[in-house]
């Protein structure tokens, strides 16, 4: 069953170690722990790396655009099994299949959508997808390892 409750900024927090410039995650639109997850990233004209990332054109880059589906998907894994990886790092392990189809602006509001493909002891395979509006920006698949 899907929860279409929203998690804001603060609760993502509990869940991600990660803090300004580097949290990539505004809110958790919806959530179906063990299954998917849709999270929204507002990108800004005051992002740090837009000032060499290029100046004129600025372009969100696409190892950001990645970074922000594996916080997100950090995120299904910890709502998946809250007990067991409360106190957890999930490291990036891996990532296959990456196209980056459109550029992403300041202004626009990135929608990362992770679907679990698999999950064996401590390693989760991660499918997933970036859109801005409908278009299609990024995809990849994920692996993180629990430690």
């Amino acid at each position: 069953m899907k929860n279409d409750f929203q998690i804001e900024i603060q609760k993502i927090m509990d869940f991600l170690p990660h803090r300004y410039p580097f949290l990539l995650v505004d809110r958790i639109l919806e959530v179906e722990p063990g299954v998917s997850i849709k999270g929204l990233k507002n990108v800004t004209i005051n992002e740090p790396f837009f000032q060499g990332h290029f100046p004129g054109q600025p372009i969100m880059p696409g190892v950001l655009i990645l970074e922000a589906m594996a916080q997100v998907a950090t995120i299904l894994a910890k709502l998946t099994d809250p007990e067991e990886l409360a106190d957890k790092l999930v490291y990036f392990a891996g990532i296959d299949g990456v196209r980056f189809r459109h550029p992403v602006h300041p202004g626009d509001q990135l929608i990362l959508e992770l679907v679990n493909l698999k999950r064996k002891r401590n390693i989760w395979k991660m499918a997933g997808k970036a859109y801005v509006a409908d278009r299609l920006v990024a995809e990849a698949e994920l692996m993180a390892a629990i430690r």
